[in-house]
Protein backbone atom coordinates (compact mmCIF):
# COMPACT_ATOMS: atom_id res chain seq x y z
CA UNK A 1 0.00 0.00 0.00
CA UNK A 2 1.71 3.02 -1.38
CA UNK A 3 -0.82 5.79 -0.45
CA UNK A 4 -0.72 8.24 2.51
CA UNK A 5 -3.48 8.96 4.40
CA UNK A 6 -3.45 11.90 6.75
CA UNK A 7 -6.16 10.94 8.75
CA UNK A 8 -5.60 8.92 12.63
CA UNK A 9 -7.70 7.73 15.23
CA UNK A 10 -8.84 11.75 16.38
CA UNK A 11 -10.55 12.25 13.05
CA UNK A 12 -14.08 12.53 13.00
CA UNK A 13 -16.55 10.93 9.54
CA UNK A 14 -17.08 14.60 8.85
CA UNK A 15 -13.37 15.28 8.59
CA UNK A 16 -12.06 12.93 6.54
CA UNK A 17 -15.06 13.94 4.40
CA UNK A 18 -14.86 17.26 4.53
CA UNK A 19 -14.95 19.53 1.59
CA UNK A 20 -16.08 16.08 -0.77
CA UNK A 21 -19.35 16.12 -2.39
CA UNK A 22 -21.06 13.18 -2.36
CA UNK A 23 -24.44 14.41 -4.21
CA UNK A 24 -25.63 12.02 -6.38
CA UNK A 25 -23.85 9.03 -4.78
CA UNK A 26 -26.27 6.31 -3.28
CA UNK A 27 -24.79 4.62 -0.12
CA UNK A 28 -26.50 1.64 2.15
CA UNK A 29 -25.48 1.95 5.59
CA UNK A 30 -27.27 -0.95 8.12
CA UNK A 31 -28.06 -0.13 11.79
CA UNK A 32 -28.50 3.18 10.84
CA UNK A 33 -30.78 4.32 13.75
CA UNK A 34 -28.45 5.09 16.48
CA UNK A 35 -24.26 4.59 17.86
CA UNK A 36 -21.77 4.51 14.42
CA UNK A 37 -24.13 4.04 11.86
CA UNK A 38 -26.06 6.84 12.74
CA UNK A 39 -22.71 9.06 13.00
CA UNK A 40 -22.00 7.62 9.48
CA UNK A 41 -24.92 8.51 8.11
CA UNK A 42 -25.29 11.80 9.27
CA UNK A 43 -21.98 12.38 8.24
CA UNK A 44 -22.91 11.01 3.71
CA UNK A 45 -26.15 13.39 3.59
CA UNK A 46 -24.30 16.31 4.99
CA UNK A 47 -21.63 15.62 1.46
CA UNK A 48 -25.11 15.51 0.00
CA UNK A 49 -25.22 11.41 -0.33
CA UNK A 50 -28.84 9.55 -0.57
CA UNK A 51 -28.56 6.91 2.19
CA UNK A 52 -30.32 3.92 2.14
CA UNK A 53 -30.40 3.69 5.90
CA UNK A 54 -31.48 0.10 7.30
CA UNK A 55 -32.50 -0.83 10.87
CA UNK A 56 -34.62 -3.55 12.57
CA UNK A 57 -37.97 -1.83 12.27
CA UNK A 58 -39.33 0.61 9.77
CA UNK A 59 -39.89 3.27 12.44
CA UNK A 60 -36.77 3.32 13.97
CA UNK A 61 -34.92 3.37 10.33
CA UNK A 62 -37.87 6.58 9.31
CA UNK A 63 -36.67 8.52 11.79
CA UNK A 64 -33.02 8.17 11.50
CA UNK A 65 -33.39 8.59 7.94
CA UNK A 66 -35.72 11.90 8.47
CA UNK A 67 -33.15 13.60 10.84
CA UNK A 68 -30.54 12.83 8.43
CA UNK A 69 -31.88 14.60 5.36
CA UNK A 70 -35.24 14.25 3.21
CA UNK A 71 -33.44 12.26 0.48
CA UNK A 72 -32.94 9.54 2.88
CA UNK A 73 -34.63 5.95 2.40
CA UNK A 74 -35.53 4.19 5.15
CA UNK A 75 -35.87 0.16 5.01
CA UNK A 76 -36.97 -2.16 7.41
CA UNK A 77 -34.26 -5.42 8.05
CA UNK A 78 -33.83 -7.44 11.10
CA UNK A 79 -30.40 -9.29 10.48
CA UNK A 80 -31.24 -11.88 12.48
CA UNK A 81 -34.30 -12.84 10.12
CA UNK A 82 -33.70 -14.21 6.94
CA UNK A 83 -37.40 -13.44 5.67
CA UNK A 84 -36.78 -9.81 6.92
CA UNK A 85 -33.76 -9.82 5.50
CA UNK A 86 -35.07 -11.04 2.10
CA UNK A 87 -38.35 -8.28 2.11
CA UNK A 88 -35.24 -5.44 2.63
CA UNK A 89 -33.93 -7.03 -0.54
CA UNK A 90 -37.11 -7.16 -2.69
CA UNK A 91 -37.42 -2.90 -1.10
CA UNK A 92 -33.93 -2.09 -2.47
CA UNK A 93 -33.76 -3.83 -5.69
CA UNK A 94 -37.27 -2.21 -6.73
CA UNK A 95 -35.85 1.00 -5.65
CA UNK A 96 -33.78 0.37 -9.07
CA UNK A 97 -30.87 2.75 -7.53
CA UNK A 98 -27.19 1.73 -8.62
CA UNK A 99 -25.57 1.52 -5.08
CA UNK A 100 -21.86 3.90 -4.58
CA UNK A 101 -21.10 1.90 -1.13
CA UNK A 102 -22.47 -0.42 1.68
CA UNK A 103 -21.53 -0.10 4.83
CA UNK A 104 -22.23 -3.30 6.80
CA UNK A 105 -22.24 -1.55 10.47
CA UNK A 106 -25.11 -3.16 12.42
CA UNK A 107 -24.18 -5.60 15.23
CA UNK A 108 -25.28 -7.99 18.31
CA UNK A 109 -23.00 -7.38 21.35
CA UNK A 110 -21.97 -9.48 23.68
CA UNK A 111 -25.66 -11.52 24.33
CA UNK A 112 -24.94 -12.26 27.72
CA UNK A 113 -26.84 -16.01 26.93
CA UNK A 114 -26.84 -18.18 24.20
CA UNK A 115 -29.34 -17.38 21.83
CA UNK A 116 -30.32 -19.70 18.57
CA UNK A 117 -31.90 -19.63 15.46
CA UNK A 118 -31.71 -21.25 12.25
CA UNK A 119 -29.13 -23.27 14.61
CA UNK A 120 -26.92 -20.96 14.63
CA UNK A 121 -25.48 -18.55 17.49
CA UNK A 122 -27.40 -15.02 17.11
CA UNK A 123 -24.40 -12.98 17.58
CA UNK A 124 -22.78 -15.08 14.03
CA UNK A 125 -25.89 -14.96 12.55
CA UNK A 126 -26.50 -11.36 12.84
CA UNK A 127 -23.65 -10.09 12.39
CA UNK A 128 -22.12 -12.44 9.99
CA UNK A 129 -24.72 -14.53 8.03
CA UNK A 130 -27.04 -11.44 7.89
CA UNK A 131 -24.59 -9.10 6.29
CA UNK A 132 -23.60 -12.05 4.19
CA UNK A 133 -27.22 -12.58 2.54
CA UNK A 134 -27.78 -8.89 2.69
CA UNK A 135 -23.99 -8.09 0.73
CA UNK A 136 -24.35 -10.82 -1.30
CA UNK A 137 -28.01 -10.33 -2.61
CA UNK A 138 -27.22 -6.87 -4.06
CA UNK A 139 -23.89 -7.76 -4.78
CA UNK A 140 -24.85 -6.93 -8.86
CA UNK A 141 -26.35 -3.29 -7.92
CA UNK A 142 -22.64 -2.02 -7.18
CA UNK A 143 -20.96 0.26 -9.60
CA UNK A 144 -18.92 -1.80 -11.53
CA UNK A 145 -15.40 0.19 -11.60
CA UNK A 146 -15.92 2.47 -8.35
CA UNK A 147 -18.02 1.15 -5.52
CA UNK A 148 -16.94 0.09 -2.10
CA UNK A 149 -18.05 -2.54 0.48
CA UNK A 150 -17.31 -1.90 4.26
CA UNK A 151 -17.22 -4.68 6.80
CA UNK A 152 -17.20 -3.40 10.33
CA UNK A 153 -14.90 -5.57 12.04
CA UNK A 154 -13.11 -5.18 15.32
CA UNK A 155 -10.59 -5.20 17.96
CA UNK A 156 -12.23 -8.34 19.35
CA UNK A 157 -11.68 -9.92 15.78
CA UNK A 158 -7.66 -10.34 17.43
CA UNK A 159 -7.93 -10.16 21.00
CA UNK A 160 -10.50 -12.26 21.79
CA UNK A 161 -11.51 -15.09 18.61
CA UNK A 162 -10.96 -18.61 18.65
CA UNK A 163 -7.16 -19.97 17.79
CA UNK A 164 -8.81 -21.40 15.13
CA UNK A 165 -10.65 -18.92 13.84
CA UNK A 166 -14.32 -19.82 13.22
CA UNK A 167 -15.83 -22.75 15.14
CA UNK A 168 -17.45 -25.18 12.61
CA UNK A 169 -18.39 -27.66 14.30
CA UNK A 170 -19.89 -25.34 17.57
CA UNK A 171 -21.60 -22.57 15.56
CA UNK A 172 -24.84 -23.49 17.27
CA UNK A 173 -23.06 -22.99 20.90
CA UNK A 174 -23.41 -26.57 21.69
CA UNK A 175 -20.19 -27.22 23.25
CA UNK A 176 -19.81 -24.30 24.90
CA UNK A 177 -21.01 -20.30 24.61
CA UNK A 178 -18.79 -17.35 25.99
CA UNK A 179 -20.30 -13.87 24.58
CA UNK A 180 -16.75 -12.31 24.01
CA UNK A 181 -15.40 -15.33 22.39
CA UNK A 182 -18.99 -15.84 20.06
CA UNK A 183 -18.71 -11.82 19.37
CA UNK A 184 -15.04 -12.11 18.43
CA UNK A 185 -15.61 -15.13 15.98
CA UNK A 186 -18.60 -12.84 14.24
CA UNK A 187 -16.19 -9.96 13.85
CA UNK A 188 -13.63 -11.94 12.74
CA UNK A 189 -16.04 -13.58 9.94
CA UNK A 190 -17.01 -10.07 8.98
CA UNK A 191 -13.28 -9.17 8.41
CA UNK A 192 -12.39 -12.36 6.56
CA UNK A 193 -16.04 -12.13 4.24
CA UNK A 194 -14.63 -8.55 3.02
CA UNK A 195 -10.85 -10.40 2.19
CA UNK A 196 -13.11 -12.77 0.06
CA UNK A 197 -15.06 -10.60 -1.62
CA UNK A 198 -12.49 -8.68 -2.68
CA UNK A 199 -10.82 -11.20 -4.38
CA UNK A 200 -14.34 -12.43 -6.10
CA UNK A 201 -15.21 -8.72 -6.96
CA UNK A 202 -11.63 -7.81 -8.06
CA UNK A 203 -12.89 -8.29 -11.97
CA UNK A 204 -15.63 -5.92 -11.44
CA UNK A 205 -13.16 -3.13 -9.95
CA UNK A 206 -15.32 -2.85 -6.51
CA UNK A 207 -13.38 -2.84 -3.03
CA UNK A 208 -14.27 -4.95 -0.20
CA UNK A 209 -12.21 -3.46 3.05
CA UNK A 210 -13.09 -4.63 6.90
CA UNK A 211 -12.87 -1.43 9.54
CA UNK A 212 -12.26 -1.72 12.89
CA UNK A 213 -14.13 1.63 14.56
CA UNK A 214 -12.07 1.19 18.16
CA UNK A 215 -14.32 1.40 21.55
CA UNK A 216 -16.70 3.71 21.31
CA UNK A 217 -18.90 5.50 23.59
CA UNK A 218 -22.55 4.29 22.45
CA UNK A 219 -25.51 3.01 24.36
CA UNK A 220 -23.58 -0.66 24.83
CA UNK A 221 -22.93 -0.79 28.34
CA UNK A 222 -19.43 -0.39 29.13
CA UNK A 223 -17.51 0.03 32.54
CA UNK A 224 -16.52 3.74 33.48
CA UNK A 225 -12.80 3.45 33.62
CA UNK A 226 -13.47 1.72 29.36
CA UNK A 227 -15.29 4.73 28.47
CA UNK A 228 -12.49 6.97 29.37
CA UNK A 229 -10.56 5.89 27.04
CA UNK A 230 -13.05 5.52 24.25
CA UNK A 231 -13.87 7.59 21.08
CA UNK A 232 -16.88 9.04 20.54
CA UNK A 233 -19.32 7.73 17.67
CA UNK A 234 -17.85 10.27 15.61
CA UNK A 235 -14.63 9.49 16.06
CA UNK A 236 -15.07 5.73 15.74
CA UNK A 237 -17.43 5.88 12.47
CA UNK A 238 -14.30 7.93 10.45
CA UNK A 239 -12.92 4.73 9.21
CA UNK A 240 -15.82 3.15 7.99
CA UNK A 241 -16.61 6.87 6.18
CA UNK A 242 -13.34 6.91 4.86
CA UNK A 243 -13.26 3.51 3.24
CA UNK A 244 -16.97 4.04 1.73
CA UNK A 245 -16.44 7.63 0.31
CA UNK A 246 -12.98 9.13 -0.08
CA UNK A 247 -11.06 9.63 -3.20
CA UNK A 248 -7.89 9.08 -0.60
CA UNK A 249 -8.65 4.73 -0.90
CA UNK A 250 -9.62 4.99 -3.75
CA UNK A 251 -8.06 1.35 -5.76
CA UNK A 252 -7.48 -0.34 -2.25
CA UNK A 253 -9.02 -3.28 -1.41
CA UNK A 254 -8.75 -6.24 0.73
CA UNK A 255 -7.49 -4.09 3.58
CA UNK A 256 -8.00 -4.35 7.50
CA UNK A 257 -8.06 -0.67 8.72
CA UNK A 258 -8.01 0.96 12.26
CA UNK A 259 -7.90 4.75 13.05
CA UNK A 260 -7.80 5.66 9.40
CA UNK A 261 -4.94 3.56 8.48
CA UNK A 262 -4.08 0.06 7.18
CA UNK A 263 -3.62 -2.39 9.96
CA UNK A 264 -2.12 -5.73 10.58
CA UNK A 265 -5.43 -7.41 11.73
CA UNK A 266 -5.52 -11.03 12.66
CA UNK A 267 -3.25 -13.11 11.07
CA UNK A 268 -5.51 -15.64 10.33
CA UNK A 269 -7.07 -12.83 7.37
CA UNK A 270 -4.16 -14.14 5.37
CA UNK A 271 -5.68 -17.54 5.55
CA UNK A 272 -7.10 -18.28 2.52
CA UNK A 273 -8.39 -21.48 2.65
CA UNK A 274 -10.31 -20.64 5.25
CA UNK A 275 -11.82 -17.11 4.11
CA UNK A 276 -13.10 -19.63 1.58
CA UNK A 277 -14.41 -22.48 4.01
CA UNK A 278 -16.56 -19.51 6.00
CA UNK A 279 -18.14 -18.12 2.40
CA UNK A 280 -18.43 -22.02 1.72
CA UNK A 281 -20.86 -22.72 5.04
CA UNK A 282 -22.38 -19.49 5.06
CA UNK A 283 -23.72 -20.40 1.50
CA UNK A 284 -24.60 -23.84 2.93
CA UNK A 285 -26.53 -22.38 5.67
CA UNK A 286 -28.30 -19.83 3.54
CA UNK A 287 -29.53 -22.75 0.88
CA UNK A 288 -30.63 -25.41 3.24
CA UNK A 289 -32.79 -22.62 5.18
CA UNK A 290 -34.43 -21.93 1.74
CA UNK A 291 -34.88 -25.63 1.26
CA UNK A 292 -36.95 -26.15 4.39
CA UNK A 293 -39.10 -23.13 3.97
CA UNK A 294 -40.11 -24.08 0.24
CA UNK A 295 -40.83 -28.08 2.05
CA UNK A 296 -42.65 -26.04 4.55
CA UNK A 297 -44.49 -24.00 1.67
CA UNK A 298 -45.43 -26.96 -0.34
CA UNK A 299 -46.48 -28.85 2.32
CA UNK A 300 -48.71 -25.74 3.50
Amino acid sequence: MTKSIRFDRRATADHVLAGIDLTGKHILVTGCNSGLGRETMNAFAANGASVIGLARTLAAASKACAEASPVCIPVACDLSNFASIAAALVTIRGLAIPLDAVVANAAAVNLPSLEIRYGVERQFLTNHLGHFMLVNGIADLLRDGSARIVMVSGGASIDHAPSEGIMFDNLDGHQFYDPSVFYAQSKLANALYAKELSRRLAARGIAANSADPGAARTRVRTGVFARLFAKSPARAAATQALLAASPAVSGITGEYWSNCQVSQGNALLQDTALARRLWDVSQEILDHRRTDAAALQRAA
